[in-house]
């Protein structure tokens, strides 16, 4: 180029040439070299729910049952994050918490319960604002499941998406107003979700505009489905413990969306991997996958009959509630490598936008941090954290109300009714069986101090304000609307209708529950206010 300027153009304009074709090649190198992200984020799937190792070398942190060999071949390419966690022990505070990089304390949305969060929105930037502000290029879409009642996904940036409006739960088993159950040949949404995502990658692939897409699958929460070509499969397998003899009875004899029954759950898994698999080859096909970050990991805790080897399961701060698989792969992850830097999903907006370029200042609000650095170097990576430490805040209003803290290999977790405290060293105790609280006063003092501060300096919620809002809605609206409905009913149950004596039936069951919630909460409320 220079030479053929050097023969038919003057000086000046040689000049002018030459810096016009190195600022177009600068611009089309920054563009192709902008990173593409797909985040893939599985609703309730355990920590060792899957056939990958979440340590390397221990065979009690992989499923003996399932089968992920999509995973595995992933996870042979990438990185496996042993110590990831969940921003909280259930679905929404965990997604939200994830789309704005900060923690769900301070967003006010801590638990299943929405009120302050949408009339005190705190959020100062979402992930595909973020990663625009990195560079404008970037297009964002979202399919599957949103379950953020506070915003709209075109309100969080994202240019495309399954539902403006935003999806539940609800949508990953009925194909509308909960009425028709989905076809047989598309469990869960797994592949029709899945073609979505290729179908988007395939448009910015082909226009060369780099990109984020979450595919947020409704798997493997309840009601579980699957193929039954795959739940075949593994009745052939030999019997795993966990079995029990129903799991073992024919289709036929097992209700629609059983959700406590094994070979369903295990086939629901194996799906799920067979449409990761696919979306994959999709990326290899497509030849971006050397400048693709592929994250699969899980929006809580989980665990069918157990999460072995940790404690508890969904609902609760021990690790078998917020520790989830994590898995790496894209360019610089070396391959096959472990990692065992804590890290939570409130990291990932900090991460993405460092990957992508970004270099203004986000906003001081943020409790993520880039862990971008780990992806290259693994264990021998530097993480700064304010405080070195992960925080955690469940104070569940049906439940046992917690808050935890890790810093280091210590993790102290306390019960916000009681106040008491345990501490555990992970490192050597990872089935949190053995409270060192006694062992180490001075530890347990200290992280039990830090975590209270940190609370209180975002005005977390309370569980006993919590509580009053339940109970609000137990005894002011949905007893009296169940007490209505089996009014309405009664007196065509008592003619011998069958419809109404099923419909007076479900509406009294609904009724005793409401009614064992409110004395349940009372109880708690006065216990928690005793001891605080």
């Amino acid at each position: 180029f220079y030479k053929l300027m050097a023969y038919f153009t003057p000086h000046s304009l040689k000049i002018k040439l030459w810096a016009f074709f190195i600022a177009s090649c600068v611009a089309l190198s920054a563009k192709t070299a902008a990173p593409n992200f797909v985040l893939v984020y599985i609703d309730d799937l355990g920590w060792a729910d899957t056939s990958v190792e979440m340590i390397e070398g221990r065979e009690n942190t992989r499923s003996d049952f399932y089968q992920t060999p999509h995973l595995q071949g992933m996870a042979d390419r990438g990185m496996v994050f042993s110590d990831a966690y969940a921003p909280a022990p259930v679905c929404t505070p965990s997604r939200n918490a994830m789309l704005h990089g900060m923690t769900p304390a301070r967003m006010l949305n801590s638990t299943l319960n929405t009120d302050r969060s949408s009339k005190e929105y705190r959020g100062k930037i979402t992930i595909p604002q973020a990663l625009k502000l990195a560079n404008p290029e970037y297009v964002a879409a979202h399919f599957g499941k949103w379950h953020i009642p506070a915003m709209k996904p075109s309100d969080a940036g994202y240019d495309f998406t399954e539902k403006e409006k935003g999806t539940g739960n609800g949508e990953g088993d009925y194909l509308d107003d909960m009425r028709t159950h989905l076809p047989g040949d598309d469990p869960k949404r797994l592949f029709s979700l899945t073609q979505m995502t290729k179908d988007f990658i395939s448009e910015q692939a082909n226009a060369e505009q780099p990109f984020f897409v979450q595919l947020s699958h409704y798997s493997v929460h309840i009601w579980h489905d699957s193929l039954k070509e795959t739940r075949e499969k593994y009745r052939a397998l030999p019997r795993p413990l966990k079995a029990v003899d129903s799991d073992y009875l024919p289709d036929d004899e097992i209700p629609d969306f059983k959700h406590n029954w094994l070979l369903n759950y295990a086939a629901m898994i194996e799906d799920t991997d067979r449409s990761f698999g696919d979306l994959l080859d999709h990326i290899e096909a497509l030849g971006i996958d050397d400048n693709t970050y592929v994250i699969f990991t899980s929006d809580n805790g989980g665990g069918l009959r157990g999460n072995a080897p940790l404690q508890g399961a969904k609902g609760d701060l021990t690790e078998g509630g917020i520790r989830i698989p994590l898995v790496v792969c894209g360019p610089g992850v070396p391959k096959g490598q472990y990692c065992s830097v804590p890290t939570a999903g409130w990291d990932w907006l900090p991460t993405f936008y460092q990957l992508a370029g970004g270099t203004a200042p986000l906003p001081e609000e943020l409790d993520g941090v880039s862990i971008a650095d780990t992806f290259t170097q693994g264990d021998a990576a530097t993480v700064e954290r304010p405080g070195d430490a992960l925080i955690f805040h469940f104070p569940w209003y049906n439940g046992e109300p917690e808050s935890s803290i890790r810093r280091g290999d210590f993790k102290l977790l306390k019960n916000l009714d009681t106040q008491a405290v345990a501490l555990y060293k992970l490192s050597e105790d990872l089935s949190e069986k053995h409270d060192l609280k006694s062992s180490y006063p001075e530890m347990a003092a200290s992280l039990e101090q830090q975590m209270m501060e940190y609370l209180d300096s975002v005005g977390a919620e309370d569980v006993n304000q919590l509580r009053a809002g339940f109970l609000k809605n137990i005894e002011g609206e949905w007893l009296t609307k169940a007490e209505a409905r089996a009014d309405s009913n009664r007196a065509a149950a008592a003619a011998g209708n069958a419809q109404a004596q099923q419909q007076l039936a479900e509406a009294e069951k609904y009724i005793k529950w409401l009614k064992q919630e409110a004395i349940f909460t009372r109880e708690r409320m006065a216990m928690s206010e005793g001891n605080n």
